[in-house]
């Protein structure tokens, strides 16, 4: 399986760069929706809560 996907790559070198700008769309939609520039808590525990919240209302239906 691992040499399939390492001759995928070798066939299309640049899959792994859209790959990468692709995955972080999800994440500037938030902040451009929310207009998050920075997390309002501060310790770990609640900018995960934060963030959690961001995503859960990104993914609702009714967005």
């Amino acid at each position: 399986m691992l040499e399939a996907v390492q001759r995928r790559l070798d066939l299309n070198p640049g899959a792994m760069r859209q790959r990468r700008e692709v995955v972080e769309h999800p994440f500037g939609m938030i902040k451009r929706r929310v207009g998050a520039t920075h997390f309002l808590m501060k310790r770990l525990p609640e900018v995960r809560g934060e963030m959690a919240l961001h995503v859960l209302a990104y993914n609702s239906p009714g967005c």
